[in-house]
C-alpha cells in the first residue's frame, strides 16, 4: 500500500473517537461534500469485503436526489443514450418499423428512403436472422434484437428473410443510416378548413416538423387548426419557444423560469409565425406535460385558443443536464416553469410515493369523469391577459372546456385482447393475407376510410385468436366493446397498409376531445367558456 494512503488510513482510524466527541471543531466533518467524501474513502478501503465503487457511488448519488424533487434523476450511460434518442430527431439503424410477432419480427414497413428499403426489404418481410444468429422462435426480447440490428452509421449487417410466397430465405446486406425519428404523428385536413396536427413529444427537429406541416395544410386550405397535445410528455423547452412562435405575436412572453440561483428568464415570441390568425383550439389530457404544459399555458393566458379535455399533468420544473466524465448525467432541477399570467406550472409534492400515485388519486376521487369534482381556492385563480377570463394555477393547466374521460367501452375482456396481443396478431395476419388485394381494392387510404368495415368473419377470427392465447371469450363484454374493437382493427390495418399518419384518422373518430373540437371550431368565433 502506498505509505501516505497507510499514514492517512492510520490517522483516520486513531481519530475516529476524537470526531465523534468534538464534531464542531473538525473542519472535514463540518462540509457536507468532504464528509461525503470521506465516507466514501473509507468504505472503499476499510470495509470487511472488497465493495463496488462505481455502483457505491450511483447509489448515493441516486439518494441525494430523492431527497429532492420526483424530476431531479440520475441516469447510467446507457440509460443517457436511451433517452436522448427520441429527442435528437434521428437513430442509427436499417430503418424498418417492426412487432415481435409469435416470437418473429414481422416487417410492417420499411422507412421511406432508409436503408432497408433501397435494399428490397418489404412490408410483410420476417427477419429470420441477423448476421447468421437466428432470431425467430428463441424467445429473444425485443431490445436484443433491436441492439444486432441498430450499429453505427456507414456499418453493415447481414439480415435473411422470409417472404410470403418465396421458398427460400432471401438474403440483404443492409448498410446503416441515420434514420429520423419524428414528432409528429400525424397532420391532416378533419373537414372544411379545418387542420388537425398532432405532436407526440417536444424534439429537435419538432419545430421544422410543425412548420411543414403547416405549410402543407394551409395549401390544402386551412384556416382552423386542432393541436392535439394528449399524451405529449414533454422534451425541448426550445421545440416549445419555435411552436409558439408560429401562433403567438410578437413579444408575447411564452414562458417565464425562475429559481434560486437562477433569475427570472423570460422567453418571447418573434411574432413572424405562419399561423398568426387563425382560430386554435388544443387538445390536453392528463398525460400532456412539461413543453406541452409550457405551449398550453400560452395559448390560454394569451387567450389565442380554446383549450380542451382534462387537467394536465403538472410538471413545471426545469431540469439541467449536467454530464459526469463516464458518460452519466445528473438532471438537477434548477428552476420552476411559470406561463405568462404568473401559474406555477408545477404540481406539488410532498412525496415521490404520493407524487407517483397522483393519476391514481386523481381518477379514484372522480376527477376524469366531473368537471364538479375539482376545486380551486381563489389563491390559485388567475386571469388572463387579453380577455381578463378566469383561469387557475396549482399544478397543471385546467381545460377551458372539460371532456371526461370515456371508459364504457373498455371491457375486462377488450382490454385482455388488446394487452395480451390479440388484436396486433390478428391485423398481422390479415394484413400478411390481403395487402396487396386491398391496395388494388380501395386504391387510396380516402376510399378505403369511406368503404372499408371489419367483418363479422375477422370479429370471429379475433375471439378465436384469443382464445388460442388463453382469453376467455365473453359475449356480453366483446358486444359491449364492439364499436372500439372494429375502429382499432381498422386503424391498425390503415397504419400497417399506409402510415401513422391514416391510424390517427381512423381511431380520431372515437376521441371525444377531438369530436368538442370539431363542434367548436363548426360555430362561428372562438367560443370561449362563460364563467
Amino acid at each position: 500500500m502506498h505509505m501516505k494512503i497507510r499514514k492517512y488510513l492510520f490517522a483516520l482510524l486513531a481519530g475516529c473517537a476524537a470526531w465523534t466527541a468534538l464534531p464542531a471543531q473538525n473542519k472535514l466533518l463540518d462540509s457536507p461534500s468532504r464528509k461525503l467524501q470521506l465516507a466514501e474513502f473509507a468504505i472503499s478501503n476499510l470495509y470487511v469485503d472488497k465493495v463496488d465503487e462505481d455502483k457505491l457511488v450511483e447509489t448515493a448519488i441516486v439518494s441525494m436526489l430523492e431527497e429532492l424533487d420526483p424530476h431531479s434523476t440520475y441516469s447510467d450511460p446507457e440509460e443517457v443514450k436511451r433517452l436522448n434518442e427520441p429527442l435528437q430527431g434521428n437513430f442509427d439503424g436499417i430503418g424498418i418499423q417492426f412487432n415481435m410477432a409469435t416470437d418473429t419480427l414481422f416487417v410492417i414497413q420499411p422507412v421511406s428512403g432508409g436503408p432497408s428499403e433501397k435494399v428490397g426489404i418489404l412490408a410483410g418481410d420476417r427477419i429470420i436472422e441477423v448476421n447468421d444468429t437466428v432470431i425467430a422462435g428463441v424467445k429473444m426480447n425485443t431490445d436484443e434484437v433491436m441492439r444486432r440490428l441498430r450499429g453505427p452509421k456507414g456499418s453493415t449487417v447481414t439480415v435473411k428473410v422470409l417472404r410470403a410466397g418465396v421458398k427460400e430465405l432471401l438474403p440483404f446486406t443492409i448498410k446503416r443510416d441515420k434514420i429520423p425519428v419524428y414528432s409528429l404523428d400525424a397532420s391532416y385536413m378533419v373537414e372544411g378548413k379545418i387542420g388537425y396536427i398532432r405532436v407526440n413529444r417536444f424534439a429537435a427537429t419538432t419545430g421544422q416538423e410543425f412548420t411543414d406541416a403547416l405549410h402543407k395544410l394551409q395549401k390544402q386550405g386551412m384556416k382552423d387548426l386542432i393541436l392535439d397535445l394528449q399524451g405529449n410528455g414533454g422534451g425541448y423547452l426550445n421545440a416549445a419557444i419555435i411552436l409558439c412562435d408560429q401562433i403567438l405575436g410578437k413579444k408575447e412572453l411564452i414562458v417565464y423560469t425562475e429559481g434560486r440561483r437562477n433569475p427570472r428568464s423570460e422567453f418571447e415570441a418573434k411574432g413572424d409565425g405562419d399561423f398568426q390568425k387563425g382560430r386554435l383550439v388544443v387538445l390536453v389530457d392528463e398525460f400532456s406535460a412539461s413543453a406541452s404544459e409550457i405551449v398550453t399555458g400560452a395559448i390560454q393566458d394569451w387567450d389565442r385558443g380554446i383549450v380542451v379535455g382534462r387537467r394536465t399533468f403538472g410538471k413545471g420544473l426545469v431540469q439541467r443536464p449536467i454530464d459526469l466524465p463516464d458518460g452519466s448525467m445528473i438532471r438537477l432541477t434548477i428552476a420552476r416553469y411559470y406561463t405568462p399570467s404568473g401559474r406555477c406550472i408545477q404540481k406539488p409534492y410532498e412525496s415521490i410515493e404520493q407524487y407517483n400515485k397522483d393519476l391514481i388519486d386523481r381518477y379514484n376521487r372522480g376527477e376524469m369523469m366531473s368537471a364538479d369534482s375539482i376545486h380551486f381556492p381563489d389563491s390559485l385563480k388567475a386571469k388572463t391577459l387579453k380577455l381578463g377570463r378566469t383561469v387557475y394555477g396549482g399544478g397543471g393547466i385546467m381545460p377551458d372546456y372539460f371532456v371526461p374521460i370515456d371508459t364504457t367501452m373498455y371491457t375486462n375482456y377488450y382490454l385482455s385482447l388488446r394487452d395480451k396481443g390479440a388484436m396486433v396478431q390478428l391485423n398481422i395476419k390479415l394484413i400478411d393475407r390481403h395487402r396487396k388485394e386491398w391496395l388494388q381494392q380501395y386504391k387510396t387510404f380516402d376510399r378505403f376510410n369511406r368503404e372499408f368495415e371489419v367483418s363479422q368473419a375477422m370479429l370471429d377470427e379475433l375471439v378465436a385468436q384469443g382464445t388460442s392465447m388463453g382469453i376467455t371469450y365473453n359475449e356480453a363484454q366483446f358486444r359491449t366493446a364492439l364499436p372500439l374493437v372494429k375502429t382499432q382493427l381498422k386503424a391498425l390495418l390503415a397504419r400497417d397498409i399506409w402510415d401513422m399518419n391514416e391510424y390517427f384518422q381512423v381511431i380520431n373518430t372515437l376521441n371525444d376531445s377531438m369530436k368538442k373540437a370539431i363542434e367548436l371550431l363548426r360555430e362561428p368565433g372562438m367560443n370561449f367558456p362563460k364563467r
